[in-house]
């Protein structure tokens, strides 16, 4: 794997909060990588590995993952929070505008940082996420997060993320599994091996109206004049393929992608992903 560096940011309230630093060009935007729920810097080494040298690339964990400080309040677990966070790792790490690659719960931060800061974001990848989120899918993550499981050895702790993800990923083999296990999971004090996240995440979540959703819209339309890629998994019960072509008739500077026999989300190492990434960033420098 690449080198990179680990860095802090503190949040408003007083957290501290790690990403990793990835070395790149000087002459062009960043690339901010953004996580999905469960997920952490961890998920982007492959993409980072590939793209550093040419590109920096930042990849945060957010409050209450990987090596970030977990909140006080599981209150703050919300996607405004943790945009303002984000705001601040602009300060921290200097960045002015940024390629932001956003993943699920990444993609939403994207859209709502299109409608408050629009020209921070150069270009943007939507990862399996759009305005529109099924309710279906919504169920599903919140009946898996914070269970707070653990394991004794890292073949039990694969099987068991197949268990919770085989659905989604139906051409995965077992080191499929041991490596999105080792991405997700940690090794905790006690010698077992644990989800590598605040299980108070999943609060905010359970108390939340899967019906009744916020409008992102307006967040697709301040990225209308900008790069975009979507990508799609096949199989996704999040990002339905209707709420993808209306997606798609709002950003006239985008392109779609649509990866076959995978779910919600996709890894971003498919070759489609790798391709449509690239032709992208192509774009912007």
């Amino acid at each position: 794997m690449a080198d990179f560096t680990d860095r802090y940011w503190e949040s408003r309230d007083g957290l501290k909060l790690h990403y990793r630093d990835y070395p790149g060009r000087e002459d062009r935007p960043p690339v901010l990588c953004l996580p999905g729920l469960t997920r952490n810097a961890r998920d982007f080494e492959a993409l980072a590995a590939r793209l550093c040298g040419e590109w920096r690339v930042v990849c945060p964990d957010m409050r209450g993952r990987g090596d970030s400080a977990y909140a006080k309040d599981s209150a703050t677990y919300n996607p405004m929070q943790y945009v303002d966070d984000v705001s601040l790792l602009f300060e921290a790490a200097g960045l002015d505008q940024v390629v932001i690659i956003g993943t699920s719960l990444g993609g939403l931060m994207t859209l709502a940082m299109a409608m408050a800061m629009p020209q921070r974001i150069a270009a943007a990848v939507l990862n399996d996420i759009g305005p529109v989120i099924e309710p279906a899918g919504l169920e599903r993550i919140r009946d898996y997060v914070g269970q707070g499981r653990s394991f004794s050895t890292w073949m039990h702790a694969a099987r068991a993320v197949q268990e919770i993800q085989g659905s989604a990923f139906p051409d995965y083999q077992i080191a499929d599994w041991l490596v999105a296990a080792k991405r997700t999971m940690t090794l905790g004090g006690n010698g077992r091996i644990v989800f590598d996240y605040d299980m108070k995440i999943a609060e905010p979540l359970a108390k939340m109206d899967i019906n009744a959703q916020v409008d992102l819209w307006p967040g697709i339309d301040g990225l209308a004049d900008k790069p975009v890629l979507t990508i799609r998994g096949a199989l996704s019960d999040l990002l339905s393929a209707e709420t993808l072509n209306k997606m798609q008739q709002r950003l006239p500077e985008s392109e779609a992608v649509t990866i076959n026999n995978v779910g919600h989300a996709p890894s971003l190492g498919e070759p489609e992903a790798i391709a449509a990434i690239d032709r992208l960033l192509a774009r912007v420098g």
